[in-house]
């Protein structure tokens, strides 16, 4: 029986001139390491597929619906006699992307991803990267938090830049304080600028599920408890909305694909229950790449569609949680949520030109979202400053007791956030890592770096050693998880799922059980040297991505995206935070000559977001000026 998935080999490496390039962008290693094939054997294995995306991948392996069937792949491959020629040598009987396991094998070479197998590790396993607080003295909180973030919100409400800025919590609360607006009168704004994406050529698609009567009601609440001066929090009567992975009552909890959430939610996540009891608006369920399995946000599902960036429509949002990073940077609400297990809160931020928080793993609970990789995946805010991501980050983070993780989580702690300047941080910088991106990144992050020393604080040349190990432990634990817990699907929904999922999937497969204990001892390596890094800086120093968003074609819409260099440039400054569980935070600080956002990272050690919020906040003043997205909406007119 012909198998009609597409060939994995033509999905992964679609363009031959950036294949030849891959063994540069990997960094050297301190161990043994796999051995890599040389650009030219690249380009002989690969010249076959020079096309850019899936789309005629798609249409050459007849996958599509109502397409012919493709040549058989027998012989090329995989075909008789390979591990892949007998389904059920793979425990997926009938599945009809088992032809394309030999394909995968030959590709997990091709990417590095035998490279465990050539290690000798002796440290025991960590399969979940949980960090024990620090056991030192708090220092009596000089101010509550409460009066530390209305001072906060009050130095930005007098910005020193001028023209264009996003408008924050500050800017609804000023609102609400005095009567200019009411909550109501915001909601039918939002309501209208709903209605609007969706006619609009393209369609942001960054709010997918919404409910006009669910909208006003918890509206109106909020303008009563204003209107009684007695509001729930700094939330009550803030829009917000949910990456469509968290269950948000009564929505469909879709994932991103066109299978799950047939029926809707009847339970809240943790987080949702949260905000609610915050008195925030849920505008909605954000887009999303279909089951966080991309960095770009292209999700052509019937349900979806693909979200526009804010900055140039033509151009991808980043993923996953890329309908969140839209509807902040276009102005729908200044707060939403995503969730980060590869960097899809920090890269749709950082392609957006909005603030992203990845916390510390366990901070925020993962509790009501669909569990695809539980080591790596952090709940986090995207939000439009750095203010906005410490409200979020003071109401969100505490122990629940519903999720296992973070149960002895510090208390929320911002009493050293407001300095004047960084004197006393030593702020630590691997030059070789931190150049590994394209020039227009490195010259404003560069600048960056300077003034934040011009503030005081020290920078100094930090060791991270074994950062190919990382990305490539990262991928065995991210993917080799979500097989685990996405099997049945890939079983039964095969033919429903993205080509770019049905290849992670099928590649994910190929991994062993020896794979995914290497890669966790690996991880407890990793930690280990961040442990003794951070006993010498405060925080770590990188870009936030090493490219901008990249640009759109017509045939992504159709059939997806697969551009594996793209997806190493975006990822690259992301996996070891969520591979270990410290916490990271991107602010923008400029961009490029077309007018593409660029993003810093700061990184910090388990459970001190506070150092991050502080030198956040610094690099706000970096960036002299905001531009205003081609698409936005100033729903407080």
């Amino acid at each position: 029986m012909r198998c009609k998935a597409p060939c994995a080999a033509r999905l992964l490496f679609p363009r031959a001139r950036a294949l030849h390039r891959l063994p540069v962008l990997v960094a050297a290693s301190s161990r043994p390491r796999a051995l890599h094939f040389s650009g030219s054997s690249w380009r002989r294995c690969c010249s076959r597929w020079p096309s850019r995306s899936c789309s005629s991948i798609w249409a050459s392996c007849g996958a599509a619906p109502g397409s012919p069937a493709p040549p058989s792949t027998a012989g090329s491959l995989g075909g008789p006699g390979t591990a892949a020629a007998n389904p059920r040598e793979h425990g997926v009987p009938g599945c009809p992307a088992s032809r394309c396991a030999s394909s995968c094998m030959w590709l997990t070479r091709m990417n590095n991803f035998t490279l465990m197998h050539y290690l000798d590790i002796r440290e025991d396993p960590t399969f979940i990267p949980e960090v024990a607080p620090e056991g030192r003295e708090e220092k009596p909180e000089t101010k509550n938090t409460l009066e530390i973030l209305e001072q906060l919100m009050e130095t930005r409400s007098h910005p020193g830049n001028t023209g264009f800025s996003f408008k924050g919590i500050q800017d609804y609360l000023n609102c609400y304080r005095t009567g200019e607006l009411t909550p109501l009168q915001v909601a039918q704004n939002i309501i209208s600028s709903l209605e609007d994406c969706e006619k609009s050529s393209p369609p942001l698609r960054a709010i997918v599920q919404w409910d006009r009567v669910q909208i006003q009601k918890m509206a109106e609440a909020a303008t009563t408890r204003y209107r009684n001066k007695c509001p729930l929090s700094l939330l009550d009567g803030i829009p917000v909305c949910l990456k469509e992975e968290i269950q948000v009552v009564p929505y469909h909890c879709r994932v991103g694909t066109a299978y799950l959430g047939t029926e809707p939610e009847t339970e809240d996540a943790t987080v949702t229950r949260k905000l609610r009891e915050a008195g925030a608006i849920i505008i909605g369920v954000s887009n999303m790449h279909e089951l966080g399995t991309g960095t770009t946000g292209c999700n052509p599902n019937r349900f979806h569609g693909t979200a526009r960036n804010p900055y140039n429509p033509q151009h991808f949002t980043g993923g996953s949680s890329s309908g969140s990073a839209a509807a902040v940077a276009a102005g729908l609400c200044p707060l939403a949520l995503g969730t980060d297990g590869g960097g899809s809160v920090r890269i749709p931020a950082s392609f957006c030109g909005v603030v992203g928080l990845k916390g510390t793993f366990g901070l925020i609970s993962c509790h009501g979202c669909l569990p695809l990789s539980y080591s790596t995946v952090s709940l986090g805010p995207i939000c439009t400053s750095v203010t906005d991501a410490a409200i979020a980050y003071s109401i969100l983070a505490e122990p629940d007791p519903l999720y296992p993780y973070g149960l002895q989580q510090p208390k929320p702690s911002l009493s050293e956030i407001l300095t004047p300047d960084l004197k006393g941080l030593k702020l630590g910088v691997n030059w070789t890592f931190f150049k590994a991106c394209d020039a227009e990144i490195l010259a404003v992050c560069q600048k960056a770096v300077e003034h934040l020393q011009a503030l005081g604080a020290s920078v100094m040349d930090v060791p991270l050693p074994e950062m190919e190990e990382v990305r490539v432990a990262h991928v065995i634990c991210i993917l080799s998880e979500m097989m685990d817990f996405l099997q049945p699907d890939f079983n039964t929904h095969f033919q429903q799922m993205n080509l770019e999922t049905r290849l992670n999937l099928t590649l994910a497969s190929q991994f062993t059980a020896l794979d995914y204990i290497k890669a966790n001892r690996q991880r407890t390596r990793s930690m280990s040297f961040l442990q003794e890094i951070f006993t010498s800086v405060n925080c770590i120093l990188t870009p936030a991505t090493a490219c901008t968003a990249p640009r759109i074609q017509d045939s992504d819409l159709l059939t997806g995206n697969n551009d594996v260099l793209t997806t190493l440039k975006s990822m690259r400054y992301m996996q070891l935070g969520n591979f270990t569980g410290i916490p990271g935070l991107v602010v923008p600080v400029g961009y490029t000559a077309t007018g593409l956002p660029i993003s810093f990272q700061v990184m910090a050690k388990w459970w001190d977001e506070a150092v991050l919020f502080r030198v956040g906040l610094k690099l706000e003043e970096f960036r002299d000026m905001t531009r205003k997205p081609a698409i936005y909406y100033d729903v407080l007119a």
